[in-house]
C-alpha cells in the first residue's frame, strides 16, 4: 500500500513529503512525532454499511474529532453504518486499523471525507498504509486525485 500510494501520488504530481518514524497509529501520539497538529491528521474510518453486504465507506475526517455515523449513512443513503472490526477492515483494505490511508482503490469501498479537514489545513497527514511511515500531502491535492465526496460527518460537539 505505501508504495502504491507513493507511485500515485508521483504520478499525480502531488506536493507530498514522507516522514519515516517509529510505528504509531494514536493520532495524538502520530501528530506529535510528526510535528503536525492532531487536527491535521485525516482519520480514515472503515465503517461496514449495514444493509448492503459487502458495501463499506472510507469516513476521513480531522483526528481531533469523533465520526458520527447517522451522518456517514445520511450522506452515502444507506440507513445505517457501524465501525468495522478490525479483522474486516484488514480485509478490506489490506492495512491494519490506523494505518489505513485516506484513499479507497476499491469500488466497495466509498470514500467520504468531512470538508473541515480540508478548510483547516493546507497539508493533512495520514499514516500510509503502515505505522511506521506517513506522508504529508498538499490538501488541494488530496481533494483532486481521491476525489472524495465531500459531507459533514462530524460529532457536534457538546460545549
Amino acid at each position: 500500500m505505501f508504495e502504491h500510494l507513493r507511485k500515485m501520488l508521483e504520478n499525480g504530481h502531488a506536493r507530498f513529503r514522507v516522514i519515516e518514524h517509529p510505528a504509531e497509529g494514536n493520532s495524538h501520539k502520530v501528530a506529535e512525532i510528526r510535528g503536525t497538529e492532531v487536527g491535521q491528521g485525516a482519520k480514515a474510518m472503515l465503517c461496514r454499511v449495514g444493509d448492503a453486504a459487502g458495501q463499506y465507506v472510507l469516513a476521513v475526517l480531522p483526528g481531533d474529532e469523533r465520526v458520527d455515523f447517522a451522518k456517514v449513512a445520511a450522506a452515502v443513503g444507506a440507513r445505517k453504518v457501524k465501525l468495522a472490526d478490525a479483522a474486516d477492515a484488514e480485509a478490506a483494505t489490506g492495512c491494519v486499523i490506523g494505518a489505513i490511508p485516506p484513499f479507497s482503490f476499491d469500488p466497495s469501498i466509498r470514500l467520504v471525507a468531512d470538508p473541515q479537514l480540508l478548510a483547516r489545513y493546507r497539508e493533512i497527514a495520514f499514516n500510509a498504509g503502515r505505522l511506521d511511515a506517513s506522508i504529508v500531502l498538499d490538501g488541494d491535492d488530496y481533494r483532486r486525485l481521491a476525489q472524495p465526496l465531500l459531507a459533514d460527518i462530524r460529532q457536534e460537539r457538546l460545549e
